[in-house]
């Protein structure tokens, strides 16, 4: 080994650990429980954000009210945001001063972790707007880690041109479109592209769901590229028969038109036997769909994984393992 470089080697496992620069908002930067923190969280970001090395900002237990932020960087060093206690947004619309509620602006290495609650307050808003609320069209999540006890990344009706790329998720329930067709004048789904991602022991992999007996809707020009899964429970799923805990009229079918969707470059394993389901519509069947090169392996003792297919005829190309499903 080169003795000079030992010095160096030494500097970077000191570095690697070294204990985080912990920043309180309730000590030094003058937050108290059960009132606005907005200005304190965004004095103590902006301290933390200077700090080089490691540096964590704690928001202890309790009920804080919390106006729009935003928590820029670039910072100094790897950042996480540690919330123990409850953000409550205002309940009125105007408050998306920014077209956001917090709002994080190139911050590398950033970590959001913590046991609490962000309350966006949004059925006081939802019964006074009438659906009439900010859409986030045009966002891009790129290079992200996500872990969380629902969908990794969940889209809603009049999403459009979005970007999904470089993202992990797990654990979770996977990246989903959906569910559509729950409510009265939702908007189209259009436009979204997922790809270069990785799905770790997640219940779902890449999913669109619509309910059954649901509003008239659409949901086109959806693509998912070059995914790797690891352990996940259904892979790949179109899913027009939704319906958690029997809530719905499972019997009467979808009207939400799915049209113009691949799967292109998917490969891993799966949890379940049947790798990929395809549950479209029996009155409004899915249309240009495209399945290229998919390679799920299923390692249990019933036998090899399985495709499913019911109200759609895709066009297959290159590797199908399982083998590809036709048209019920």
């Amino acid at each position: 080994m080169n003795i000079a470089a030992l010095p160096i080697l030494f500097l970077l496992a000191s570095v690697a650990n070294a204990k985080p620069v912990v920043f309180n908002i309730l000590k030094k930067y003058g937050g108290k429980v059960n009132e606005d923190i907005t200005l304190p969280l965004t004095n103590v970001w902006k301290d933390a954000c200077a700090t080089p090395g490691q540096s964590k900002v704690v928001v202890p237990a309790g009920t804080y009210r919390l106006g729009p932020v935003q928590l820029n960087g670039p910072c100094k060093g790897p950042i996480e945001l540690k919330v123990r206690g409850t953000l409550v947004a205002p309940g009125y619309l105007s408050f998306f001063k920014w077209g956001s509620w917090v709002r994080f602006e190139r911050v590398d290495q950033l970590t959001l972790s913590g046991n609490g609650t962000f309350d966006g307050q949004g059925k006081s808003i939802w019964g006074k707007y009438n659906g009439a609320l900010p859409i986030s069209t045009g966002i891009n999540i790129i290079d992200s880690k996500i872990g969380t006890g629902d969908d990794c990344i969940s889209l809603g009706d009049g999403n459009r041109d979005i970007l999904i790329q470089k993202v992990t998720c797990g654990p979770g329930h996977g990246i989903s479109i959906g569910s559509l067709g729950k409510y009265e004048n939702e908007e189209p789904v259009v436009g979204v592209k997922v790809v270069y991602c990785n799905l770790i022991n997640t219940m779902n992999g890449v999913r669109i769901k619509t309910w059954p007996a649901s509003l008239p809707g659409a949901a086109s020009n959806m693509h998912f590229e070059n995914i790797y899964m690891r352990n996940v429970s259904n892979p790949v799923i179109i899913d027009q028969v939704y319906c958690p805990w029997n809530q719905c009229k499972a019997q009467i079918p979808s009207k939400i038109k799915i049209s113009q969707v691949s799967f292109k470059n998917i490969r891993g394993t799966s949890q379940t036997k049947e790798a990929v389901k395809l549950l479209c519509s029996n009155e409004i069947p899915c249309e240009n769909v495209e399945i290229t090169n998919i390679d799920l392996a299923y390692q249990g003792s019933d036998g090899p994984a399985t495709s499913q297919c019911t109200n759609v005829n895709p066009t297959i190309s290159g590797k199908q393992n399982p083998p590809a499903c036709t048209l019920k």
